[in-house]
């Protein structure tokens, strides 16, 4: 976590920090497969983060590929009713400039979506 962008970081400790009335605190499940992770968010509720990891120069904008798998599940859920956001934009305004190319991705209710963007405007 302390490779993430500072704003995740904020936004991870407010979800973690108890609060009954909201539902807080949240806990985490990471199957490690992204549909198996967003299906579950589907039924039971919560949000799906994988941010850009600092860390590691050769995903500075995150693990997974804008194309193949960030874009099209965006497209779903937005279709269902959710919201993808890069933590600053909506994926799906997203330009590909390559094939491969990353990008971080947060995924879950218009709400929850919302709130975390707040943090990376702060």
């Amino acid at each position: 976590m302390r490779s993430w962008h500072p704003a995740q970081q904020a936004f991870v400790e407010f979800l973690r920090t108890p609060d009954k009335a909201r539902g807080r605190p949240y806990s985490l499940r990471y199957v490690g497969s992204m549909v198996a992770d967003i299906h579950r968010f589907l039924l039971e509720g919560g949000i799906f983060m994988y941010p850009a990891d600092m860390s590691d120069p050769a995903k500075p904008k995150g693990k997974l590929r804008l194309l193949y798998e960030v874009a099209p599940m965006a497209f779903v859920l937005e279709q269902a009713g959710g919201r993808a956001s890069t933590g600053t934009g909506r994926v799906l305004d997203l330009v590909a400039t390559e094939y491969h190319q990353r990008a971080p991705v947060l995924i879950g209710s218009p709400e929850e979506v919302a709130l975390a963007e707040d943090f990376y405007r702060r």
